[in-house]
């Protein structure tokens, strides 16, 4: 994966159920991974265009903070989960058992 681009990764967690995560690599070449979907629509993430660490939903505008989760443009004002990543040779692994969001709204 280039720097500035995003991924949809299709996982399961333990239980079974798919995770849709969005792995993001940031323009500095840090990776992260998100939850795949706007929450403000059934949009999905990893389809927006990356600036620095920001992806922004390519229906509504909004941008979340690859490494947060958190909006940072309406209409969204609600995070999205993110996931622990670590790179394992070429080879990014995702936690989507250890998902955190954020309780911070944008306002």
């Amino acid at each position: 994966m280039e720097p500035g681009t995003a991924r949809l990764a299709e996982l399961k967690d333990e239980s079974g159920a798919d995770v849709d995560v969005a792995i993001i690599r940031c323009d500095d070449g840090d990776f992260f991974a998100i939850g795949d979907e706007c929450t403000h629509g059934e949009v999905s993430l990893s389809e927006g265009e990356v600036k620095g660490c920001l992806v922004e939903c390519w229906a509504h505008g909004s941008r979340f903070d690859a490494r947060t989760g958190e909006p940072q443009e309406f209409p969204a004002i609600t995070a999205t989960p993110t996931y622990p990543v670590r790179i394992d040779g070429e080879r990014v692994l995702v936690d989507v058992d250890k998902a955190t969001t954020s309780d911070k709204e944008l306002t």
